[in-house]
């Protein structure tokens, strides 16, 4: 990234990577700028690292305390609020398993509601270490040819985020929505004593006091088809799921309508879960029980 003034990234750049260019350009720091405005200087690291969703007033009153011209100001407030279907409001997470963990630890730690939606494998803050593995594993195929050496310590690094992610579960300041289809646990993506086990653990957390926990049951009307899963958090930052990444989104109107999505789908889904849960279980333990005859 370049201390220049000028554009460096493009319409590709993210309004608080742009702020920060211009702060050190002038050479003011965090601290300084947070002074001139009337925030801390973490809600100014926060703005310039794009953890959180700026509103377009703050970013006006940083961009102005800046003294950046008329045109700068009203481009990088124009950025907030930039409509949402443009392909460019959307940014890839990090690449590496144990990376895209840590970026994603980062913006659910800024959110104090999460709505979750999967329609394949158990969402990641549920998952069990065994799962997880399974799953990340699974995705070592991003990995370079030099680097397959070393995916088994990557997907353990990986793992060892995932779980400590999970620890904002017991946050009761903090509110979660899981919502899954059904076919979620008919996936085994792992041995059925793991799968046993995992079914343990979403009986745990449903029923914690902060926790929202529904399937869509496989006899439902779909609203919408289930094409892929997502993460929304605090109606500010919207993830998307791909097999090798995930894609980021801040864009106001994207991120209210996947709200919208979440809600047509939790309209179909049930709360009654241990019926369902009960038959998968019993399913892994005939399997489990065949596999040891």
């Amino acid at each position: 990234m370049t201390d220049s003034p000028h554009l460096a990234g493009g319409f590709d750049e993210p309004v608080g990577t742009a702020l920060a260019r211009w702060r050190r350009a002038k050479q003011i720091s965090g601290q300084a700028l947070g002074e001139r405005v009337g925030m801390s200087q973490a809600t100014i690291s926060r703005l310039e690292n794009n953890i959180s969703n700026p509103d377009p007033q703050v970013v006006r009153r940083v961009a102005e305390a800046l003294a950046l011209p008329a045109e700068e100001v009203e481009r990088l407030v124009g950025l907030v609020d930039r409509p949402s279907e443009a392909l460019i409001d959307w940014q890839s997470t990090q690449p590496g398993l144990a990376d895209r963990q840590h970026f994603v630890r980062r913006l659910e730690n800024a959110a104090r509601d999460t709505r979750i939606f999967q329609a394949a494998v158990v969402p990641g803050l549920l998952q069990t270490s065994e799962y997880a593995r399974a799953v990340l594993t699974a995705l070592r195929i991003e990995l370079a040819d030099d680097q397959i050496a070393d995916s088994a310590l990557a997907v353990s690094e990986a793992v060892a985020v995932r779980m400590q992610r999970a620890l904002a579960l017991d946050e009761p300041d903090r509110t979660f929505h899981f919502l899954i289809a059904e076919d979620v646990l008919g996936h085994q993506v792992c041995r059925p004593v793991d799968m046993i086990a995992q079914i343990a653990r979403l009986r745990e957390v449903a029923a914690y006091p902060n926790v929202s926990f529904r399937i869509i049951p496989q006899d439902a009307e779909w609203p919408i088809p289930p094409f892929h899963g997502f993460v929304l958090m605090d109606d500010k930052s919207l993830i998307v799921d791909l097999f090798n990444t995930g894609l980021l989104s801040r864009g106001r109107r994207m991120v209210g309508h996947y709200r919208r999505v979440f809600e047509g789908l939790d309209g179909i889904a049930t709360s009654d879960i241990d019926s369902i849960l009960d038959d998968y279980e019993k399913r892994y333990l005939r399997r489990l029980s065949h596999s040891v005859a």
